[in-house]
């Protein structure tokens, strides 16, 4: 089990990285302190787009362990579509609306289906 957990990991990191590199390097310099709020938000867009992006990836790889739980890719594109509104909501106001007031489902670990 060991070595099937190692070699999805050694799959997955450079895709991680390769998406990971330019954006840590815009994001140094936004956040030296000299950007706006909104220079700043869109960065955090732009991460969040990133880690939607993994999650959907990482979503599709098959699942190579039997085990018992796995990680609930759709509850995490979720919340991040529900930050990402909140985000845009801020960014361009609408007339004093209510705001949603769902909370963040926070639980990722999924039953396999076939489990016994």
């Amino acid at each position: 089990m060991g070595h099937t957990n190692s070699h999805e990991l050694a799959r997955r990191l450079p895709i991680a990285a390769l998406l990971a590199i330019p954006l840590l390097a815009f994001q140094a310099s936004v956040f030296a302190g000299d950007a706006t709020e909104p220079e700043r938000l869109a960065v955090l867009m732009r991460q969040l787009d990133m880690l939607d992006r993994l999650a959907e990836h990482s979503e599709r790889l098959p699942k190579q362990d039997a085990s018992r739980y796995h990680f609930d890719y759709a509850r995490l594109r979720e919340d991040i579509e529900r930050v990402r509104s909140g985000i845009r909501d801020y960014l361009t106001p609408q007339r004093a609306q209510p705001r949603d007031p769902t909370t963040l489902i926070g639980d990722y670990r999924q039953e396999a289906e076939d489990a016994p």
